[in-house]
């Protein structure tokens, strides 16, 4: 392979997320290795693939690869907290770098149900907060320091139950809740063209109690510099949901096997009262059909992370 190649690779390899780590001390490579395979035609080139293993902190292996027919880096871990901590350390120097008192980097976050989606937003968000006051140039020491970053769920964004039930088949509405057409994209579209021109918006978050959205329950404000808007079909490639993916500086996507995604959402839903063959059911009416609708948009992302699930 030549060297040019390699470096164009490699380059593209280690995404934004590994020179963190490195750049930090807090991991260092372990391999890497990049090997092609043979074009199938005369006309087709073949593939060239990367893969670089890292040790980190907790001595468990970050592993970041991507290949030339996608170009879409991959991180992955036997352990989640390694993911995290790398996504992380990404984020925050974007953040400290900001000048304007306006300046958003909105992270959009996809995943099938049962990905774990939320638990990402949280978790990165969490790190990053925490690891900010050691990035900041200069606060007061009397004074907590402020969250910079900040998750918006895209629940708040469902239609209300009044407006399944004006729809045309209102029984199919709700028994279909959860689908594209059951959420306001142009609503959410609005919120995040509010953020990246003002600094700031009220938005709805979701009472799964009432099973509604409460409107302006969520304000992002002047000092979140990170947003990470976590939901099913932010990396849809068509109608609203195009234009609200254009609105973010990064696309992840959290992928998981289909199968395992299901059994996840099956205990979801026993945990939450339903009977067990009414949650089976409603699986395979609604819940499968979205999943394999979304995983089509995972070509769409910036960056595929690995969900695993860990060992206790």
């Amino acid at each position: 392979m030549e060297v040019s190649s390699f470096s164009t690779s490699f380059s593209k390899l280690r995404f934004r997320i590994s020179e963190t780590l490195l750049t930090k001390g807090e991991s260092f490579p372990v391999w890497i290795k990049c090997y092609a395979s043979p074009s199938s035609t005369k006309n087709a080139p073949g593939s060239l693939f990367c893969q670089a293993g890292f040790r980190t902190r907790k001595w468990s292996l970050l592993q970041v690869s991507c290949s030339r027919k996608s170009d879409i880096p991959v991180i992955e871990a036997g352990c989640m907290d390694d993911i995290y901590d790398a996504l992380a350390e990404h984020l925050v120097p974007t953040a400290a770098a900001a000048s304007s008192p306006n300046f958003k980097h909105i992270v959009g976050l996809a995943g099938p149900p049962g990905a774990g989606k939320s638990t990402v937003a949280f978790e990165v968000a969490k790190r990053v907060n925490k690891l900010w006051p050691q990035k900041a140039f200069s606060f007061d020491s009397q004074v907590d320091p402020p969250e910079v970053a900040i998750v918006l769920p895209m629940d708040g964004f469902h239609l209300y139950r009044h407006q399944l039930d004006a729809m045309e088949d209102p029984k199919e509405a709700h028994a279909r809740r959860g689908a594209p057409w059951t959420f306001d994209p142009n609503l959410l579209l609005q919120c995040l063209k509010t953020l990246k021109d003002q600094g700031s918006v009220y938005c709805p978050s979701f009472d799964h109690g009432v099973g509604d959205p409460v409107e302006d329950d969520i304000f992002v404000n002047l000092q979140h510099k990170i947003v990470i808007v976590e939901g099913n079909y932010l990396l849809l490639g068509d109608g609203a949901w195009k234009e609200v993916s254009s609105m973010f500086d990064e696309k992840w996507f959290v992928d998981v096997d289909i199968e395992k995604a299901m059994q996840r959402v099956l205990k979801r839903h026993i945990s939450t009262g339903k009977a067990p063959d009414v949650a089976k059911w409603r699986i395979d009416y609604n819940d499968r059909p979205n999943a394999e609708l979304i995983m089509e948009s995972k070509k769409n992302a910036d960056l595929v992370i690995k969900s695993v699930d860990e060992l206790r």
